[in-house]
């Protein structure tokens, strides 16, 4: 298909910085805080897929456009891509956050050497992109490692500690959100609507892949593959344009 690869990783890039115009990085936290120095250096976009808490954090759904102006675009984290955009309706519609808590939950087969090295940063950085789009101070951020056969599907459910919560407009803009997300997630599902039970708001969604590459248990990495791509994409366009 005259698609130049190579097994050098990051080293191809350096000898041949005309090699690609846009990096993925989907490595590890560690080795890309080293890539991203190199990649500023060769002046390329790079759209990172780790955890690293570097660049500019890219929620597809909720500030894509703006994302397009950085050279190092922070994708934040499979758990963040599924309950930041929804942690960011309820900052938009409600007025008294105390708390904001995300628990997913994930298959153990769908967790990768890099992902169970990276747990630290998994957590440290869900939770600033979560404190960064919902404006809530006090957060938390847990990832479940489920080693249950047959895998099961990606699940992540929103704890919300809100004063008087507006239910009606929550309820509107989290279903806006979900059609949003589902126009490059299809497998991206509410299965609990904001409900508000022992004065707080319970909002849990699951995350099912393509199943074209990975397998469809694996929605963790099919949404943050698939908010990457959206990103390239528009990237790409904006390119086209100029």
């Amino acid at each position: 298909m005259s698609v130049n690869v190579s097994d050098q990783g990051i080293d191809a890039i350096i000898k041949n910085p005309d090699y690609c115009d846009l990096v993925f990085d989907a490595t590890s936290a560690l080795s890309h805080r080293h890539h991203a120095q190199i990649l500023r250096e060769l002046d390329k976009v790079v759209i990172d897929l780790t955890p690293a808490n570097v660049g500019h954090f890219c929620i597809s759904a909720v500030n894509l456009d703006e994302c397009l102006n950085y050279k190092n675009i922070n994708m934040v984290t499979c758990g963040g891509q599924a309950s930041i955009p929804l942690s960011y309706v309820i900052g938009q519609t409600q007025k008294e956050i105390d708390y904001i808590e995300v628990v997913s939950t994930i298959a153990s087969r769908s967790a990768g050497p890099a992902t169970r090295l990276n747990i630290d940063e998994y957590i440290e950085t869900t939770e600033r992109g979560i404190e960064l789009f919902s404006k809530c101070k006090k957060v938390k951020a847990i990832l479940n490692l489920n080693p249950a056969e047959p895998c099961i599907d990606m699940q992540t459910t929103i704890y919300a500690l809100v004063k008087n919560p507006d239910l009606d407009i929550l309820k509107k803009g989290i279903n806006e959100m979900v059609q949003k997300i589902q126009r490059y997630v299809p497998g991206y599902s509410l299965i609990i609507p904001p409900t508000y039970e022992n004065n707080r708001i319970v909002i849990s969604v699951r995350v099912r892949g393509l199943g074209d590459y990975l397998p469809s248990y694996a929605g963790n990495l099919d949404i943050i593959n698939c908010a990457a791509i959206t990103v390239a994409e528009e990237y790409a366009k904006l390119m086209a344009s100029r």
